[in-house]
């Protein structure tokens, strides 16, 4: 997530110190996240335990996806962490977390696969990665800046500060629009590079799909809280313009 809710929770914004009613927005985001979350985690552990019929890591398959796919400039590499798990462009990288660089596993392959598709999707400069590439820095200032931006229009009473603030919030919600059908293509070229190439059977790969719906979902879950905060910010700010 591109935002902290903890941090939003602990202020008052001048409106009800006590109590602010739009807090609803940001605990229905918070439950949409942690379930998301918690099916992605669920779903992965169990195919984790399923071992692939083909006895490929998750690193050999990766390298046997790229290379059918005729790339051969893209390195992988062994990343800390659990689920972190991604493709770096700039270095043309891909990082596998702990769980799927030396996993047999079903689950793991499957991760492995979709990274490959973000390589994929940068070798044919796919448009979606294009666009979203082009929104990190827009995206990065505007969940940075519209927060302190926004409340100091909202106590001060400054409508053109609220509006930035909105704005601003909007290009994080933006880059979150334009990321989901990203991870989705990503998603939907795994299984069929699984397919092609052999490496999974076809009773493996409904397992696959199954854990990368859930990882999806995260993603959707992800865009529909920063929609909430976007509605959050546009109901106080109607609410101080109301009251002035």
């Amino acid at each position: 997530m591109l935002l902290s809710y903890g941090y939003y929770g602990r202020m008052g914004y001048g409106m009800g110190m006590f109590f602010d009613p739009t807090m609803i927005f940001v605990l229905i985001g918070l439950v949409l996240s942690l379930m998301a979350s918690g099916m992605v985690k669920s779903t992965f552990a169990k195919y984790s335990r399923v071992r692939s019929m083909s006895g490929l890591t998750g690193a050999q398959a990766a390298e046997r996806i790229l290379h059918r796919a005729g790339i051969y400039d893209v390195s992988i590499a062994r990343v800390s962490g659990h689920l972190t798990d991604h493709y770096d462009p700039r270095t043309k990288t891909l990082r596998l977390s702990e769980a799927t660089y030396g996993a047999a596993s079903v689950a793991a392959v499957g991760v492995a696969a979709h990274e490959c598709g973000h390589a994929i999707q940068h070798q044919q400069r796919y448009a979606p990665l294009v666009l979203r590439s082009t929104l990190v820095p827009a995206a990065n200032l505007g969940s940075s800046l519209a927060w302190p931006i926004f409340l100091i229009g909202l106590i001060a009473s400054l409508p053109a500060l609220t509006t930035a603030g909105i704005l601003l919030f909007g290009l994080a919600v933006l880059f979150q629009l334009v990321t989901l059908p990203v991870e989705i293509n990503a998603s939907r070229r795994a299984v069929g590079l699984l397919e092609s190439t052999g490496v999974l059977g076809h009773t493996e790969n409904k397992g696959v799909k199954k854990v990368l719906t859930a990882a999806a979902l995260t993603y959707v879950a992800s865009l529909a809280a920063s929609i909430l905060q976007l509605v959050r910010l546009l109901v106080l700010a109607g609410g101080r313009r109301s009251n002035d």
